[in-house]
C-alpha cells in the first residue's frame, strides 16, 4: 500500500467516521471485480473498505484526505489490502493531476462523502463544533493558511456578512458580522469557539433562538466552508471526476447541506441534458453532448434506523449517476 505519510507520525486509535448510506452507496456504485475506484474524501476508511471487499485482487482503490490523521488511519484499516489500496495526503481537487501521474487514463467510478468526519467533530482542538469550547481554527488540513480566526478577526463587515449569508443561509448574517466586527474592535482579536458562539447568540434575537438549530450552526458552517474553499473545491473536483470516469462508470455524492446538494444536482444534470442551446434554436450550435445518466430523480435518503444509530446521517443526500 503507498501513501505519503509515515503510518506512525499521526494518532489512529482515536479517528472514528462512520459512513453514511454505505449499502446504498456500494449498491449505486455497483463495483465491477477487477474495477478501479476513486474515493475522494477518504476519512477513516469506511467507504474504501467496503469497495475493496467487493472488488478482487485485480480491483484498486484510490484515496484522497487532507487530513494525515485521517490517512494514517485509514492505512491502519486498507493494511490488509495492501498494494490495491493508494492513499493521497492532498486535496481532492488535484484529482486529474495525481491520477495522470500514475498513468490512470480513466476509473470505474467515484465517491465523494461531504462534510466533516466524527473524529473532526469531536476534536475540541480542531475548532469545528460551536457545543465545546476550543481554538478558531477549522482547517481540514493541518497545513492549510488560513483559520476561522484569521477569517473572524481580520475581514471586514461586508465580507463577513457575504460569507455568512451565502454559505450558511443565516437570516441574521448582517447583524452577526456587525456584533463580530464590535466586539473584535473592542475587546481585541477573537481566537476561541466559545467567545464566537456568545456573540452569536448576542447577535440573534432571543424569539428567533428558540426555535430551529443551534443559533452558531449557520455561522460555522459558513466560517467551515470558506477556511476549506469547499463549494468551489467540489464544483471543479466534479467536473474533472466527471470527465476520469470511463463509459459505464458511476459517481456518488453523499452531500450535508444544501448548498452541495445543489452543486451535484445542477451538475449532473447538466452533463445529462448535453446540449445548452437556447429552446428556440433550431439546431444545436454549442457541441456539447449528453455524456451522463443520472440514476436518482430524487436523492436517496438515510432510513429512519440509520438516522437513529447515527444522528450525524440525518441530513445527508445521495445523488448518483453514469457516464454514457
Amino acid at each position: 500500500m503507498e501513501s505519503d505519510i509515515e503510518l506512525g507520525e499521526y494518532k489512529m486509535a482515536e479517528f472514528r467516521h462512520v459512513p453514511v448510506m454505505l449499502e446504498e452507496t456500494l449498491n449505486m456504485l455497483n463495483p465491477s471485480p477487477n474495477g478501479i475506484y476513486v474515493d475522494c474524501t477518504l476519512g477513516g476508511g469506511g467507504h474504501a473498505f467496503a469497495l475493496l471487499e467487493r472488488t478482487t485482487p485485480r480491483g484498486m482503490l484510490i484515496g484522497f484526505d487532507r487530513d494525515k490523521e485521517a490517512i494514517a488511519a485509514a492505512l491502519k484499516r486498507l493494511n490488509p489490502f495492501k498494494e490495491r489500496a493508494l492513499l493521497v495526503c492532498d486535496n481532492f481537487i488535484n484529482i486529474k493531476t495525481v491520477l495522470e501521474s500514475r498513468n490512470i487514463k480513466g476509473v470505474d467510478g467515484i465517491i465523494f462523502d461531504l462534510g466533516v468526519s466524527s473524529y473532526q467533530l469531536d476534536e475540541v482542538e480542531r475548532g469545528f463544533t460551536y457545543k465545546f469550547d476550543g481554538p478558531l481554527d477549522m482547517r481540514m488540513s493541518r497545513d492549510a493558511p488560513i483559520t476561522a480566526a484569521d477569517i473572524v478577526n481580520n475581514y471586514s463587515e461586508d465580507e463577513l456578512t457575504k460569507i455568512i449569508k451565502e454559505y450558511g443561509e443565516e437570516r441574521w448574517a448582517q447583524r452577526i458580522a456587525e456584533f463580530i466586527v464590535a466586539k473584535r474592535e473592542r475587546m481585541g482579536p477573537i481566537e476561541r469557539t466559545g467567545e464566537l458562539v456568545e456573540i452569536i447568540k448576542a447577535a440573534i434575537p432571543a424569539k428567533a433562538r428558540k426555535t430551529g438549530p443551534h443559533p452558531a450552526k449557520r455561522t460555522f458552517q459558513a466560517l467551515r466552508i470558506a477556511v476549506n474553499d469547499e463549494l468551489r473545491n467540489f464544483e471543479k473536483t466534479l467536473n474533472d471526476a466527471i470527465e476520469l470516469l470511463s463509459p459505464g462508470g458511476r459517481i456518488c455524492t453523499i452531500t450535508f447541506h444544501s448548498l452541495e446538494d445543489r452543486i451535484a444536482k445542477q451538475t449532473f444534470k447538466g452533463y445529462e441534458k448535453g446540449c445548452h442551446c437556447p429552446p428556440k434554436f433550431p439546431v444545436c450550435i454549442c457541441g456539447k453532448k449528453k455524456i451522463l445518466k443520472v440514476l436518482t430523480t430524487k436523492p436517496i435518503v438515510p432510513s429512519s434506523r440509520e438516522v437513529e444509530i447515527n444522528p450525524r446521517a440525518r441530513s445527508a443526500r445521495l445523488r448518483v449517476a453514469e457516464k454514457i
